[in-house]
């Protein structure tokens, strides 16, 4: 079995953060979101993985590698424009051919991996297995309907009055057939080549498509608060580890990760959180469910569930929470003190506050 990472697209609705960078490197837990994926998908046995990517694959390129790190082989596949997920299907033909794969959307979170519905997928061989979880904007996603057989006998994408709450997690497993069924579809009223037709059309033409039902958390990262329920879920799971360097007038509370050359100077940080490497936090405030990356340095300040990027400086800041802050910019105080502050800043930004 081979892999397809999906991990070109604009990015939309992270903007403006995806101006600059792509979408499946901005972290999670001070953990970019592509090496989740990419982590399950070796732990899975998978070795041979090809990377969809777009205008942003030199970025994606010079993160991921050769996949060595990770323990596979990867093909980087260019997707002149996205359109669909179907059209990466076939985008990646020569690198698939008619081999099984599975296909994992690189900004999506999903806990315990994918091993179990490998397994499942080779052990009954479908034509094709898709993931299904419960959510409460169905009309944000590919609906599957269910028959009165419990099976799957409609799937919609991003329906506008969705006929159930089943939503298509952002991991599918496929035969080679899929690729006749991506060949014979043809593109949507939104100009794409959708995946949920092209698996309607293996329906339609008889064949197997398993569905599975996924009981643990999943996440698409692809909007603000999505990024940020992942950030806290995924700090939920983290062990307290301090190897930088706390000084006596410093506190750390609950499960705190302080990585290595980080400094912590007369400063409160209650976990869950983590503060990056060569991070400077002094004479602040860091609270739960925070996530600093590395070479950042905040002052006078407090912040509390929020994202912020690599070499990022926040200087006396009030209070800021609810953020996700870009690589590189400077937040700064002008004159008055709000309450609170919610913010979204793309990367380079220069911020004064008022």
């Amino acid at each position: 079995m081979k892999a397809l990472v999906l991990a070109g697209g604009s990015g939309t609705r992270l903007r403006p953060i995806t101006h600059t960078s792509a979408k499946q490197l901005v972290p999670v837990g001070n953990k970019p979101v592509i090496d989740f994926g990419l982590e399950a998908i070796a732990a899975a046995g998978i070795t041979e993985v090809g990377i969809i990517v777009g205008h942003t694959g030199p970025e994606i390129e010079a993160y991921v590698g050769d996949g060595s790190r990770y323990g596979i082989t990867v093909t980087y596949v260019p997707q002149p424009e996205p359109l669909g997920l179907a059209h990466a299907v076939l985008t990646a033909e020569e690198f698939l051919g008619r081999d099984d794969f599975v296909m994992y959307l690189g900004d999506n979170l999903i806990a315990g991996g994918i091993t179990e519905f490998v397994q499942q997928f080779a052990d009954t061989e479908p034509d094709a297995q898709i993931l299904l979880a419960k959510v409460r904007d169905p009309e944000r996603f590919g609906v599957a309907e269910l028959g009165p057989n419990g099976h799957v006998s409609q799937l919609v994408e991003k329906p506008s009055e969705p006929k159930s709450d089943l939503a298509l997690v952002g991991v599918y497993l496929f035969s080679g057939n899929i690729m006749d069924a991506c060949h014979a579809i043809e593109p949507s009223p939104r100009g794409e080549l959708e995946i949920t037709d092209a698996i309607q059309w293996l329906i339609d033409d008889g064949q197997t498509v398993a569905e599975r039902t996924i009981t643990g958390w999943w996440k698409d990262t692809g909007k603000l608060a999505d990024m940020l329920e992942a950030n806290r879920i995924v700090l939920d799971t983290y062990e307290p580890r301090v190897v930088g360097a706390v000084d006596e007038a410093s506190e750390i509370q609950g499960r705190v990760v302080i990585e290595e050359g980080a400094r912590l100077i007369n400063s409160v940080v209650r976990g869950p959180a983590v503060i990056g490497k060569n991070t400077v936090i002094e004479n602040t405030f860091v609270g739960p469910y925070t996530a600093i990356y590395h070479d950042c340095r905040v002052t006078n300040s407090e912040i509390e569930h929020s994202i912020v990027l690599e070499e990022t400086t926040i200087t006396d800041v009030g209070r800021m929470e609810d953020s996700l802050i870009g690589k590189q910019v400077e937040v700064g105080r002008s004159e008055r003190r709000p309450v609170a502050m919610r913010l979204m800043l793309g990367d380079h930004s220069r911020v004064g506050l008022t």
